[in-house]
């Protein structure tokens, strides 16, 4: 197992240098110059104001030359500095991170828990009226944009409702600290955690729903019957249990896009996590402050997807590590 990690890891490294590449170039190649954003926010236009501006944040450089330097720094595990921030990139994104980490991680739970849970129900179900409830409500969240139901919930929740509030982390000026602040906290995930979580709950309702079909109909299932077995054991114990594994794969992977939804989200909700700050860093063309959200934002799939591969042998023992 620890070769494999070891192995899994090296070549993540290899990935992960290969979109750093491949960003850096992109980013470039996006219209629109720092240096000019910034004389025009400073109201100056003089051309030698300009080539200071790009002189003193290396934009004049040729670009194997800004790459190398930017790869150098990164093996230092520095980031780069923010031209428009005045602060370090890690700076910036380790305290924006963990608001992001919560909201894509309590979305990926509810996601996740009530995907299957519905799933499983309309499996059991399957061909009654609660089977086509159940569906055709995945289908209408899979089908509707993601900032049209967080705008309908600020709407119908916040503003017709007053139960919950519409935007930010937490009650500004109000000074909660313990207990006080973490349900506050709560109060203000629940709007942007939802929301997001409805949209990839309606996958692992599908795909848990057809993988719990299709094992039904194995042999071991009707034996497992035919020795007498209730069918809530059978459904647990038998039938869930191997239908998983497809779900927990499409699981490792849509945790890592959880990040890149998180930004339409953050952005609606006004929620100070790295999606908000990766769409300043675009409207900025602050580059290194965007190329260091990608970076991170690439790492975390990376990582994702190697517990992945570890959790597929506690889902499903009879898959070896080779």
């Amino acid at each position: 197992m620890l070769g494999f990690v070891a192995q899994r890891i090296a070549k993540g490294v290899v990935v992960l240098l290969a979109i750093v590449v491949l960003n850096f170039f992109l980013i470039r190649l996006a219209p629109g110059d720092p240096a000019l954003v910034m004389a025009g926010e400073a109201g100056a236009g003089d051309e030698a104001f300009i080539a200071q501006l790009r002189e003193k944040f290396a934009l004049d450089q040729p670009l194997p030359s800004q790459l190398g330097a930017y790869l150098g720094s990164m093996a230092k595990l520095d980031l780069g500095y923010s031209v428009r921030q005045q602060l370090p990139v890690a700076t910036l994104i380790g305290e924006r991170l963990p608001a992001t980490l919560l909201l894509t991680g309590s979305a990926f739970a509810v996601s996740l828990s009530l995907g299957v849970l519905l799933g499983a129900l309309a499996a059991r179900r399957a061909g009654t009226l609660a089977d086509t409830a159940i569906t055709g409500l995945a289908l209408l969240f899979y089908a509707t944009p993601l900032f049209w139901v967080s705008l309908m919930a600020i709407l119908l929740f916040s503003v017709r409702l007053d139960w919950l509030p519409s935007f930010g982390f937490e009650t500004v000026g109000a000074g909660y600290t313990g207990l006080a602040r973490v349900l506050d906290i709560a109060h203000h995930l629940v709007l942007p955690a939802m929301t997001l979580g409805l949209f990839f709950m309606a996958v692992y309702v599908r795909m848990t729903r057809s993988s719990m079909l299709e094992v039904s109909r194995l042999d071991f299932v009707k034996t497992a019957r035919a020795k007498g077995l209730t069918e809530g054991v059978i459904q647990r114990r038998h039938i869930l249990r191997n239908a998983l594994l497809p779900v927990v794969t499409l699981a490792g992977l849509q945790a890592g896009t959880l990040v890149g939804g998180a930004v339409l989200t953050e952005t609606v909700f006004a929620w100070p996590g790295i999606g908000r700050l990766m769409y300043e860093a675009l409207l900025q063309r602050d580059y290194n402050l965007l190329l260091g959200v990608f970076v991170v934002s690439s790492a975390m799939v990376l990582v994702f997807n190697l517990v992945t591969d570890v959790v597929y042998r506690a889902v499903d023992p009879r898959i070896e590590v080779a």
